[in-house]
């Protein structure tokens, strides 16, 4: 029992607080109605036994039976009928001394009454006087002589006393209905107490108090214990709920929690994927979006209840590292591409020298052997006359082989000029000169695709041109092809939103070409895509070492 007393309900817990809280402005009421009625007292009855007194001390016989032989045995009738006729506690005179000579209390005669302020001059007084164990409203009103050589002499004090009311006979003579009122406040009280617990009970969905705290130390649990970011939003966009990861990534204030997107500067595809703006499938997708040199996987769902929309909770996760994995996999993938190319190249060639051979065209062999080897070493010998850095010739390279088996002529610009990078350099530039060739062989082939499936078709052969140029400071990358170009409303979100070439055109998720903006931008460079008569042009800039640097790096090694 005593377990259950102290698990007690929410709504017992209410009822309890509002009935403790009707009990206080009871009293509270109580008191103001006996201060009230004290105010009245003294107000009302104060201005009786003034007059009282006045009365008693106008009269002669109190003037002459003062000034004469046993004013006691004189005044004492007088006093007593004063008494009953005016229905006061207490009458009281005192001689010029101020000694008590007649009262209707005997046990005070012969003491010295307490004067009030001015009554030894002649002046009235009226007051609370604690006296002889009692409390009284008492009036005090000097005896002045009227005659003879007594004229305006003091002779003596009356005072006339009530006593005052206890506490009890106050709030029983407030009203005779404060019973009934002090009753009919106290059942409204507690039927307002339990309509106001049963509401609150209704508006926490059952739940008590513990387990409200409950509910909300888990939440701070989840929320803060979780390695990816977490916003709410309410139906008007503004930010309702958000953990520390969720604004380390999108890099909002701490006082985020209750302004809108617009005022926290959010904009561009970040406000559409948080917003909602683009028309949601059954099954949300993960959307790619670069927010301050992240790339943020983002996941919205709408939150209803009961058909009513509530607003949207969107996750995010930091995919930065991993599309630097994605990218070291991708040079190994490309490289098992090459060798697969190669291999395919390889073995077409030895199947022709095979059947050269079989049919008797030993002369027809070696003139083919000669061709290939010329042809070989002319793209190796135009590479590397024109690109310096091995790294880079070799990507070309490659670049070249696997093209090739897409029917695709990668060739290099006249006007090509690369010397030896540092690897940091050549790393960077690999990357972004690897995912611009992609996308313009994938451009390519899918203008000419007919063309390339069986080696006919009409129109030109697809082709794609790299062109790097160099200087002390900086590094320019174009890549051309003979695809069907960027359309002009894509042309900045191929790099804002993370789409490919590819995916611009199918509607698939990338994040090719937003790596490529992102090593541009942490070079402080940029990467910019127009369109031609031919094609589209993608032109990139970043900031490299000296070619010095390189130089003596390269020694080094």
């Amino acid at each position: 029992m005593v377990a259950a007393f102290r698990r007690q309900t929410l709504a017992g817990e209410m009822l309890l607080l509002q009935l403790a809280i009707v009990v206080v402005v009871l009293m509270a009421v109580a008191a103001v109605s006996l201060a009230q009625s004290e105010a009245t007292f003294n107000r009302v009855e104060g201005r009786r036994v003034g007059a009282l007194a006045e009365q008693l001390a106008a009269q002669p016989l109190v003037r002459s039976r003062l000034v004469g032989p046993s004013p006691a045995e004189a005044l004492a009738p007088l006093v007593y009928s004063s008494r009953v006729q005016s229905r006061v506690t207490s009458v009281t005179v005192a001689d010029r001394h101020g000694r008590v000579v007649s009262s209707t209390n005997p046990t005070v005669l012969g003491d010295r009454l307490p004067l009030g302020e001015g009554v030894g001059r002649g002046r009235g007084w009226s007051g609370t006087l604690d006296w002889d164990g009692s409390r009284e409203l008492v009036a005090q009103v000097p005896v002045l002589g009227a005659t003879g050589d007594d004229l305006g002499r003091h002779l003596g004090t009356v005072m006339i006393g009530e006593a005052s009311p206890t506490v009890w006979q106050r709030l029983s003579g407030a009203s005779s209905y404060l019973p009934v009122y002090l009753g009919v406040a106290s059942a409204l009280g507690v039927v307002g107490s339990w309509l106001l617990a049963r509401r609150v009970k209704r508006q926490t969905l059952g739940l008590e108090p513990r387990e409200i705290t409950g509910l909300a130390e888990h939440r701070e649990a989840m929320l803060y214990g979780i390695a990816e970011g977490v916003v709410a939003l309410d139906p008007q966009h503004r930010v309702t709920l958000v953990n520390d990861m969720g604004r380390r990534l999108l890099d909002l204030p701490e006082d985020c929690v209750g302004r809108d997107l617009d005022e926290l500067g959010i904009e561009g595809r970040l406000l559409d994927v948080l917003a909602g703006a683009r028309k949601e499938a059954a099954d949300p997708k993960d959307e790619v979006v670069v927010r301050h040199g992240r790339v943020l996987v983002m996941n919205r769902m709408t939150v209803v209840k009961d058909g009513r929309p509530l607003g949207s909770v969107t996750t995010l996760r930091d995919r930065t590292e991993l599309a630097r994995l994605e990218r070291e996999i991708g040079s190994f993938r490309g490289t098992s591409e090459l060798l697969r190319a190669q291999t395919h190249e390889f073995a077409n060639q030895l199947h022709t020298i095979s059947g050269l051979i079989q049919i008797g065209e030993q002369d027809e062999v070696v003139r083919y052997i000669r061709a290939l080897n010329q042809r070989r070493q002319s793209l190796d010998m135009s590479i590397g006359r024109r690109v310096r850095d091995t790294a880079i010739a070799a990507l070309l390279m490659a670049k070249a082989s696997q093209a090739a088996e897409r029917k695709v002529a990668l060739r290099l610009s006249d006007r090509t000029a690369l010397d030896r990078l540092t690897p940091e350099d050549a790393a960077d530039v690999a990357t972004v000169v690897g995912n611009l060739v992609d996308n313009a062989i994938d451009a390519a082939t899918s203008e000419h695709g007919g063309a390339n499936e069986d080696g006919g078709g009409d129109g030109d052969a697809p082709w794609v041109e790299v062109e790097l140029r160099q200087d002390h400071t900086s590094v320019e990358i174009v890549v051309r092809d003979s695809g069907p170009g960027v359309a002009p409303g894509l042309a900045q979100e191929v790099f804002a939103h993370g789409f490919t070439t590819k995916a611009a055109r199918e509607g698939e998720r990338g994040i090719g070409l937003a790596l490529t903006r992102l090593v541009c931008e942490r070079r402080g460079g940029e990467i910019a895509v127009t369109n031609t008569s031919q094609g589209a042009m993608f032109s990139a800039r970043m900031s490299v070492s000296h070619p010095a640097d390189a130089v003596a790096e390269g020694a080094t090694r």
